[in-house]
């Protein structure tokens, strides 16, 4: 019988790790929590979810700061955020949200602003007071040739969208920072994550529903895998043939939902595909808040972070509970992720994306093998895109496999 604890299973139990299983979920992230609770809910499967970390809820997963009492975002800031009904629906089962609206400030120069870019942003920084109709002109003007044009590098793009000044000041240094190249060698694409807005609206999100769970990320993953037919086996690495649930032992035997990355799965046989990680330097102050907000970027090439993250300022109902004489702050930096480093963004060059295509073709082969979330898949995602990608899958392709009667 597989159990419904959460915690590290026994590798040494000689014992057929397969018996009485019938769907292994490689990554307890949000994906692969997804999943299994929709098959031990819907088709009464007996899941094992493995994941080579000691922790459920992948780069989700948050604990508590004793010092200060602030949740920390253990693998950088995590804000949920959706319009997806379904999803909003299925996120409540299981977790209760607070009113929190994620708002984000940028300095520049010594300044601090507001983003995403918005009116207050540009009469700011003209130190002027534009209309809307105003400020669209002037930015059509500033943006010179490339007005109405659609590049395909980001740097002409983000000066066709809202002007060479604008997007010199806040946009261009941040982006070669985040990335370590000229935005001018970059696609177009990834700038479409920020938003430019002529009125004063300072929300970074404008999804219909917005919050963080009450009592915090973990614990809403936790009840996610409490389902008596869920066991979770930490610290178990899927490739490392001396533990039982390992892919040459599982694969063929019963299902499996994989959400690792999918050149690591093939052993990089095409080659590596290319991700940039994040380093985090933690640094405590005396005080009881030291930005005024949770998260602020640093637009200017001096300053060798893009942000900083203040974990106070994301639950400020619950102050009464922090410590008003220090606050953790972790300022963060992006670099070409190894193969040793966790992978946050894909880099998504056309020579990577062909590369990725190459590998999917091969995943499509694989028997009994579904590849999902951002590292099986190679994507970025929100969560509430990897939740609702986890859902369709189970709905289109998991739920079948665990239901058939056709005996195969």
């Amino acid at each position: 019988m597989v159990d419904g604890r959460v915690g590290v299973g026994d590798a040494s139990d000689k014992a057929d790790v397969l018996d009485g299983v019938d769907l292994v979920v490689v990554g307890a992230g949000l994906y692969g929590l997804t999943v299994a609770q929709q098959a031990a809910e819907r088709a009464r499967a007996r899941v094992l979810v493995i994941d080579v970390r000691g922790h459920i809820g992948g780069n989700a997963y948050s604990s508590m700061d004793e010092r200060t009492g602030a949740e920390i975002h253990r693998y950088g800031a995590h804000l949920f955020h959706t319009s997806n009904p379904r999803v909003w629906e299925y996120v409540n089962r299981f977790t209760s949200f607070t009113s929190y609206t994620h708002r984000v400030y940028t300095t520049h120069r010594g300044e601090v602003y507001p983003l995403p870019i918005n009116l207050g942003t540009i009469n700011q920084f003209f130190h002027a007071h534009y209309t809307p109709r105003q400020a669209k002109e002037l930015i059509e003007g500033q943006a010179g040739e490339l007005a109405g044009s659609d590049p395909s590098n980001l740097n002409d793009k983000g000066v066709s969208l809202i002007g060479r000044p604008l997007y010199e000041a806040f946009i261009k240094n941040y982006t070669a920072k985040q990335w370590d190249t000229d935005p001018a060698d970059l696609p177009a694409g990834i700038i479409k994550r920020l938003p430019v807005r002529f009125d004063y609206d300072n929300r970074y999100f404008k999804d219909t529903w917005e919050g963080l769970p009450v009592d915090g990320y973990t614990a809403w993953m936790r009840r996610m895998a409490a389902d008596p037919l869920i066991r979770v086996q930490l610290d178990t690495d899927f490739f490392d043939a001396s533990q039982p649930v390992n892919r040459d032992a599982v694969v063929g035997r019963v299902p499996v939902v994989y959400t690792g990355p999918v050149d690591r799965y093939f052993d990089y046989a095409l080659g590596d595909l290319k991700w940039r990680t994040v380093d985090f330097d933690e640094v405590r102050y005396p005080e009881a808040d030291h930005y005024g907000c949770p998260v602020m970027n640093f637009a200017d090439p001096d300053t060798p972070y893009t942000r900083a993250i203040e974990f106070k300022n994301f639950n400020p109902e619950r102050r009464s509970s922090q410590n008003p004489g220090e606050t953790v702050v972790w300022r963060e930096s992006s670099r070409a992720a190894g193969r040793g480093d966790e992978p946050y963004y894909p880099v998504n060059t056309a020579a990577d994306r062909a590369l990725y295509h190459r590998y999917a073709a091969k995943a499509g082969e694989e028997p009994g093998v579904v590849f999902g979330g951002r590292l099986g898949t190679y994507a970025y995602y929100d969560m509430h895109q990897v939740i609702n990608s986890a859902l369709v899958a189970y709905d289109k392709r998991i739920h079948p496999m665990l239901t058939r009667t056709d005996g195969q």
